[in-house]
């Protein structure tokens, strides 16, 4: 009997176990309660070409991600938000979803509010107006610009693009030539937007440019070296007064990029605790490890500071 308990007992736990390593990923939904389309940017990775009011992305594999969001009217005010949750209280993944919406009182300031969490479902199903990109897939294509010959008068041309699950098929007409573009992507899944533009002239050969995708903020990117950054740090020490350094070292934040441990010597610099404060936030954009800046808390002599720069981060 003791026997057959303990199998029994094993043959639970390996079940749990194993329902724990079946999906080791969350979801993330936001969608735009007011219909303001907008790109986001998570974790330094834009995720769709094209301004969009409800996106979804799937199969992300860490419990926190930084985000941005930039809104297609440039009037909107863009929103910063870091440790975005994609885990419940256990850290168990999670679909979780946020909304955003407008200021009742300033209506070009905007809000991202979290919305609901649920488990993760089996079988999801995207509503039409959702766009859906997996994480870990490969970038958005580049945007191609074609310039190709065409013949004299000949200025119009019509392009027609469709997307579907599984590739892309592309038909360009140029002066009643066709010529049609299929390609497969067995990994693809959901939908995407992908935009050509070509310009026909009336002579010349054709010409193909591609256009790298925008990189946002220094997330990810190259500190500085350590030879640039004695130089940088010892011309901030030459200065007299702390407001004289604080205004170099926001220079030298502004222009380069910093990893952690580069902010927290720059703050030991300073002899206030006002001005420490002052530069971690200033630097907080510089850093390209955000997720780490938990590190600059060590320079605070008071735990408020510390207090005051978690708070200035969360808002962002």
């Amino acid at each position: 009997m003791k026997l057959k308990t303990t199998i029994t007992f094993l043959l639970l736990f390996a079940s749990a176990l194993s329902f724990g390593q079946i999906q080791p990923y969350g979801h993330l939904t936001i969608f735009s309660e007011d219909g303001d389309k907008f790109y986001l940017i998570l974790n330094g990775e834009r995720i769709n070409d094209e301004p969009q009011t409800n996106i979804r992305v799937e199969e992300l594999v860490q419990p926190y991600y930084n985000a941005k969001i930039i809104f297609e009217d440039k009037m909107r005010q863009e929103i910063s938000k870091n440790f975005l949750q994609i885990t419940d209280v256990d850290e168990v993944f999670m679909d979780v979803t946020y909304k955003i919406k407008r200021d009742k009182n300033k209506p070009s300031k905007m809000k991202l509010n979290f919305f609901s969490m649920t488990p993760i479902p089996e079988r999801y199903v995207a509503p039409s107006n959702m766009y859906v990109r997996r994480w870990g897939q490969p970038a958005p294509p580049q945007q191609v610009i074609v310039q190709q010959t065409a013949p004299v008068g000949v200025v119009q041309q019509t392009t027609t693009t469709t997307t579907s699950v599984g590739g892309v098929n592309a038909g360009v007409s140029v002066g009643g030539v066709g010529v049609n573009i299929s390609i497969n992507d067995p990994v693809f899944s959901g939908s995407t937007t992908i935009t050509e533009t070509t310009t026909v002239t009336s002579g010349g050969g054709a010409v193909v440019g591609y256009q790298e995708p925008i990189q946002e903020g220094c997330y990810g990117a190259r500190p500085m070296n350590n030879g640039n950054f004695s130089s940088a740090l010892q011309t901030i020490k030459n200065q007299g007064f702390d407001e004289s350094r604080l205004k170099t070292a926001k220079q030298i934040a502004q222009n380069n990029c910093l990893n952690t441990n580069q902010i927290v010597e720059i703050c030991k610099i300073f002899g206030f605790e006002e001005t420490r404060l002052d530069f971690a936030k200033f630097a907080f954009d510089a850093c390209v490890e955000p997720q780490n800046y938990f590190k600059v808390n060590n320079v605070f002599s008071f735990t408020s500071s510390a207090d005051e720069l978690n708070d200035f981060i969360s808002r962002r």
